[in-house]
């Protein structure tokens, strides 16, 4: 792979990630929850930071860019739509948009939904997307700000990309994602070996992040608004996807 990627747990349960461009040595910073455990990472292997990639302006998603900037003078690279609440940036982006890291090139998403503004990265050579709060593993960011609608298409761009692209999710929710999973989509083998799986990794202290995007479109609730057996169980056979999602979210608001 031409990225060397890097997870870095932050604060109770965020992921931050390295990205290196062997070619290059560049490096890039894909959310700053916090600075020190990301500073202990670059320090471990000798790296300097380049620039630093934002997906959202949470709080728990941007609190170290300004000192890791002051130490690094690296630049600061967010969405346009965000740029009003985000660390000043230095280069803008939006929906089609190229990222470069080193050689390394991401495409930029809009994936509104979790928020208005919400941008994840994409980079097919590394068949790595960064999704942060948006798609989650075995799970989808609240709605805090954007409607059931929005966050669906979000989704559903994510969910043709490629099979085997590596999703990096913002936090470590998995277990309690499946937990309601599990309510929603019962008879689903694929989900109860994974549920099982999960459930192990936890409890030996490990992360569930990354994960394949084939596996969450065979285990993941929200993805799977489009299978009639889920429709089937949650009493809506005949809805659409997107109101089958949008009924979906709301059991797991209330979960």
């Amino acid at each position: 792979m031409p990225l060397e990627i890097i997870t870095v747990p932050c604060l109770k349960d965020n992921y931050a990630y390295l990205l290196r461009d062997k070619a290059t040595g560049k490096v890039a910073l894909i959310d700053a929850p916090e600075d020190a455990p990301i500073r202990a990472a670059l320090d471990e292997r000798g790296w300097h930071l380049d620039q630093i990639l934002i997906t959202h302006h949470h709080s728990d998603h941007i609190d170290g860019v300004e000192t890791l900037r002051a130490s690094f003078n690296c630049s600061v690279i967010g969405a346009s739509a965000d740029k009003h609440r985000l660390p000043k940036l230095d280069v803008e982006l939006a929906e089609g948009d190229t990222v470069t890291v080193g050689d390394s090139k991401g495409q930029v998403l809009e994936v509104y939904g979790h928020t208005i503004g919400h941008i994840a990265f994409h980079f097919p050579s590394a068949k790595a997307l960064f999704s942060a709060d948006s798609l989650m593993t075995m799970g989808c960011g609240r709605l805090i700000e954007g409607t059931a609608e929005q966050m669906w298409q979000s989704l559903s761009k994510m969910a043709a990309l490629p099979g085997d692209t590596i999703v990096h999710t913002g936090h470590e929710y998995t277990e309690a994602n499946t937990r309601f999973a599990l309510t929603v989509d019962p008879d689903n083998a694929a989900l109860q070996a994974r549920a099982e799986t999960v459930s192990a990794l936890r409890a030996a202290g490990q992360p569930t992040v990354p994960t394949l995007l084939s596996s969450e479109l065979a285990t993941n609730p929200f993805l799977r608004a489009v299978a009639p057996e889920v429709k089937v169980h949650i009493g809506m056979p005949n809805a659409s996807d997107a109101e089958v999602f949008a009924e979906i979210r709301k059991r797991k608001d209330k979960f």
